[in-house]
């Protein structure tokens, strides 16, 4: 039996997380980062912190493994802010 809400909960996991890849993959090519908003970059990371915690205080696969993701992607993007800032 398909469990839906599991379902939901991994969908909006790859869906939130993936947002951000096309922003990673533009800093890369163009190796600029100017109107990037530092301060929405640490707002998303602390909310993404937040989130793994959460995840795993109530062991939801869905929120943890995306949220880890999630952090990554951000942590690069924030690493080439501070760079090429």
């Amino acid at each position: 039996m398909i469990d839906y809400v599991i379902l939901l909960g991994i969908t909006a996991g790859i869906l939130s997380t993936i947002a951000s890849l096309p922003q990673l993959i533009k800093v890369i090519r163009t190796r600029t980062t100017r109107d990037l908003s530092l301060a929405a970059l640490a707002i998303g990371l602390t909310g993404s912190t937040l989130w793994l915690i959460y995840g795993l205080c109530i062991g939801s696969l869905p929120l943890i493994g995306s949220n880890c993701v999630g952090l990554i992607l951000n942590s690069a993007i924030l690493g080439y802010k501070l760079r090429y800032h």
